[in-house]
């Protein structure tokens, strides 16, 4: 008797019991939105992204239980919620790049939206299909663990008895979002700076943010990646950009007006692009190391398909998507597919050979991407890593057909933005239908409910990245405006590159009339994507790399001298190279705050240890301290979001304080920490 015929599901697969219905349904979509617009806020901000599951779970098990739903239902609103941060991450990790690469100089426009949604949805149901024809495969493979599905399937088996945790999660959203408040209403100062000047140079000393979701994130990763993230930061602001500055300036060191300006230009043009370069080595360094586990998924791929077996004849905890519905999906979305590459690359050879490259290569990653998921989850799946592979294999490919320019890197950044999503989305989805098998949900239902999911993310998500974008922008030129306006100065000479206003002075007036990307570049107030606020790592990796490949002109000494230094790391037997030079990539405050979390969540540990807590003590205290993290993401994001939206309308936000004390915010930070420390281990 095989494994899978001992294997008895906690709902054994005869008995039915309420799964696909309305409420959860509307439940999951609502928390895909949600969730995927948390996701985006928190990686376009801090370079990294959460798994949105036991959020959702928590969430989906609250309001389900309510109703006096079942366990079914549960696990059906996680499932269709949690797919939504997969569908942030393709789009925070490519849509930017668009703009970042000076392809859509003007971010938001309406065709952008329609191409944008049409790229993610098409992209989320290609992944939600390829997860179907793979499952049984990958589900059933007794080898890999799916770590992160059996303890999303435990928090629903535990909530049968009663234990939830939506408390821990609700008071770290409350904390979350008030703490957001004080900062954006001027009571208490989000970061503090100042320079400290030698005789031919200078160094910037620069404080955490103030920030709930970037102490968060520290604490779910722990304190030694928080470590290694902020030691990036160190690197390129202790380090390289101060040297490279007094290199620069040695012989007129008196010309440097203000070294904290000097000090931050120095490391937007220079030392970024060496972190551009770590960054690409520390992708394909983590390929390689899980090279046997992606040379056994791609077998798997391409020996799976026909294991789909007879529908009818399959236990109900068994049937996905009938591939007669599969199969004729996966042709109307190539069609779609190959429609989006043309409106790109302007060339019908090159679409058609672009959407048959994609959709073997997505085929094949995202079988990798879920058997990767099966061995280490869904948060350290290097979803960035396989869709700079594929960008680059497709960018030569380009080349080889022609195209070059704009239309070139359109077409490449096209590719890369289907691949992510439809990557992303079956690494989650196969993540979800592994916990699903374990409770005995159906899978088809699954996937289906899925679908619905993913459209409703996939329809916000280009709205939720403008509107961040663009409140930062109008937050930022506003700022800037203001400056200028009580200072007397009246005009701006244009110092930038674009050749539109190269040599010309406006005034004020005349800078107000113009579309907020262009007012952003005449202010230099280095807003928006890739800017200090939204640096936006991924995308911005994926905009050089692509640019790089197609024009033969990218600062290539500055990468390539980052890459040597990614090898240097690997020789030194680092841990995750590709996370230093996240943290060089990322302002410092967002890296020095991710540490401060990191040195939260190491004092829970270092009480617990003393305390001799036994193992499921620990792990309580580890999941509760989890949620409220959590919470503090999503509050600040729902609160960021709010605000975001009244800087794009232009709403005045009242300031309390002109010159809010940052004392004040390592009060509120230190008592933040102590309230995840304190309350975790009481409750």
């Amino acid at each position: 008797m095989t494994d899978e015929k001992r294997f008895t599901p906690f709902i054994p697969a005869n008995q039915i019991v309420p799964e696909f219905t309305t409420r959860a349904l509307i439940l999951g979509i609502l928390m895909a939105m949600l969730l995927g617009a948390a996701n985006a806020y928190l990686g376009l901000k801090a370079g990294m992204t959460i798994a949105a599951t036991y959020t959702a779970a928590v969430i989906g098990i609250a309001v389900i239980k309510a109703f006096r739903g079942s366990i079914l239902e549960e696990n059906f609103a996680r499932t269709v919620g949690s797919i939504g941060g997969n569908v942030a991450t393709g789009a925070i990790f490519t849509l930017p790049a668009f703009f970042i690469a000076g392809i859509w100089p003007n971010f938001f426009t309406w065709d952008h939206y329609l191409v944008s949604t049409a790229i993610l949805l098409a992209a989320s149901i290609l992944g939600i299909m390829f997860a179907s024809l793979i499952r049984r495969s990958l589900i059933d493979d007794a080898e890999l663990p799916f770590p992160e599905s059996i303890a999303a399937s435990e928090i629903h088996k535990s909530a049968q008895r009663g234990s939830g945790g939506s408390k821990f999660l609700l008071w770290g959203i409350s904390i979350g979002a008030l703490f957001k408040g004080l900062v954006e209403f001027k009571i208490i100062a989000e970061s503090w700076q100042k320079a400290v000047t030698f005789t031919k140079g200078g160094l910037l000393l620069k404080s955490p943010f103030a920030s709930p979701a970037y102490m968060g994130v520290g604490y779910i990763i722990g304190p030694k990646l928080a470590g290694i993230n902020f030691s990036g930061g160190l690197l390129a602001w202790g380090l390289m950009a101060p040297a490279i500055a007094f290199f620069l300036n040695y012989n007129d060191p008196d010309a440097v007006s203000s070294w904290e300006t000097e000090i931050g230009r120095v490391w937007k043009d220079y030392v970024r692009y060496i972190a551009i370069g770590g960054m690409l080595v520390g992708a394909f360094y983590t390929l390689y190391k899980m090279r046997n586990n992606l040379f056994s998924g791609i077998r798997r791929s391409f020996a799976t398909i026909g294991k789909s077996g007879n529908q009818p004849e399959l236990l109900r905890t068994e049937k996905d998507l009938n591939v007669k519905v599969v199969f004729p999906v996966i042709g109307i979305l190539s069609v779609v597919i190959f429609l989006l590459y043309w409106y790109f690359s302007k060339d019908v050879l090159s679409a058609a050979f672009a959407m048959v490259v994609m959709l073997l290569l997505c085929f094949v990653f995202s079988a990798v991407s879920g058997y990767l998921v099966g061995i280490i989850g869904v948060s350290s799946n290097p979803t960035s890593g396989l869709t700079v592979s594929i960008l680059i294999i497709v960018a030569f490919l380009m080349l080889l057909l022609g195209l070059r320019g704009d239309t070139g890197i359109a077409a490449v950044l096209g590719v890369a933005a289907v691949a992510c999503a439809s990557v992303s989305v079956a690494g989650e989805m196969l993540q979800d239908l592994k916990a699903g098998h374990i409770l005995g949900c159906t899978p088809w239902r699954m996937q289906a409910g899925d679908i619905m999911g993913v459209s409703g993310a996939a329809a916000i998500m280009f709205l939720i990245i403008s509107l961040l974008h663009l409140g930062d922008i109008k937050q930022m030129t506003t700022k800037k405006k203001t400056e200028l306006g009580k200072a007397g100065q009246t005009e701006i000479a244009y110092q930038g590159t674009n050749r539109q206003f190269a040599g010309k002075t406006l005034t004020l007036e005349e800078i107000n009339n113009l579309p907020p990307e262009q007012q952003n570049e005449i202010l230099g107030t280095n807003a928006g994507f890739g800017g200090e606020n939204i640096p936006a790592p991924q995308a911005s990796l994926m905009a050089i790399v692509a640019k790089g490949i197609m024009e033969a002109r990218t600062e290539w000494i500055l990468i390539i001298t980052g890459m040597l230094m990614g090898l240097a790391f690997i020789l030194m037997q680092v841990k995750s190279p590709m996370l230093i030079s996240v943290g060089m990539y990322l302002p410092i405050g967002t890296s020095f705050a991710i540490w401060i979390g990191g040195l939260i969540k190491g004092v829970s540990e270092y009480y617990l240890k003393k305390n001799k807590a036994d193992e499921a003590t620990t792990q309580k205290v580890g999941n509760a301290g989890t949620l409220v993290a959590s919470g503090l993401i999503a509050g600040e994001a729902l609160i960021g979001l709010l605000f975001a939206g009244l800087y794009f309308a232009e709403i005045p936000i009242p300031e309390i304080f002109t010159k809010p004390s940052y004392l004040v915010s390592i009060i509120v930070m230190a008592l933040v920490g102590w309230f995840m420390v304190w309350y975790t281990k009481r409750k």
